[in-house]
């Protein structure tokens, strides 16, 4: 039950895959194993360009690890955990090259996370996305900022207070978290094919300086996101947080 990552690459594009089979969650593990990957793949000479995906044909991600959640006892436990989160958005801010996210289904929490800081998000009509933290008695504190960044705060907001309610596809284009929709999974891919092949013959000073120019203004993330994630680790231990999780576990 702990899941994977994969990385290949080919011709200058790297493919980083993750896999759990509870709808592709994210267990403190595979949020080490990703952030490794990626800081590895923007560091590999032969690499261009990223494809971030999930594997599997249902959920893209479903976020943290109830059973993690579950288990935390103590605050510096529950810092440790969301760091995890906290980590891959910086791996992902900090690489110097393009990553582009396969979005092939539903995105829950800290999943929104990860398609809100990738640096193109080609999607199929399939694909939702919710952020539901709140309503497990926690908020969407570490992914916040990257969520906010690339929709704006009065999308997140509507996300952050309405954590019930999924957002389809349309929606999520129109607000900018994804970049493209496509109706079937096969034109997904032909898209993301065309696009990684074009970046990978193109210069990759070019585009790291473009990334620079992209992400500026999140310099102190690296502090932000670790103290967002004590307040989550806080608020994870309350009571109403243990029965949320727990009636949303069975």
């Amino acid at each position: 039950m702990s899941g994977n990552i994969k990385s290949e690459t080919h011709k200058g594009i790297t493919t980083i895959e993750f896999f759990h089979p509870q709808s592709n969650s994210l267990p403190a593990k595979i949020l080490h194993d990703l952030a490794v990957a990626i800081k590895h793949a923007g560091e590999d000479p032969d690499t261009i360009v990223i494809i971030l995906r999930s594997a599997g044909e249902k959920a893209f991600c479903a976020g943290a690890s109830f059973e993690e959640l579950i288990a935390i006892k103590n605050e510096k436990e529950g810092a440790v955990f969301f760091s995890g989160f906290a980590h891959v958005i910086n791996a992902m801010r900090l690489c110097p090259k393009f990553i582009i996210g396969r979005i092939h289904g539903r995105c829950v929490g800290g999943g929104v996370g990860l398609v809100a800081s990738v640096d193109y998000a080609i999607a199929t009509e399939a694909a939702e996305v919710r952020l539901s933290e709140l309503a497990i008695g926690i908020g969407p504190f570490v992914v916040g900022p990257a969520v906010e960044r690339k929709i704006g705060i009065s999308a997140f907001s509507q996300l952050a207070i309405d954590a019930a309610h999924w957002r389809n596809a349309d929606w999520a284009r129109r607000k900018g978290l994804f970049a493209e929709l496509h109706a079937t999974v096969e034109e997904m891919d032909d898209a993301i094919h065309r696009l990684t092949h074009t970046l990978s013959l193109s210069n990759p000073d070019a585009m790291a300086e473009m990334k620079k120019i992209f992400w500026k203004g999140t310099e102190h993330w690296d502090h932000l996101l670790t103290d967002r994630a004590k307040v989550s680790g806080r608020l994870v231990l309350s009571e109403a947080t243990s029965h949320a999780i727990s009636k949303f576990k069975s």
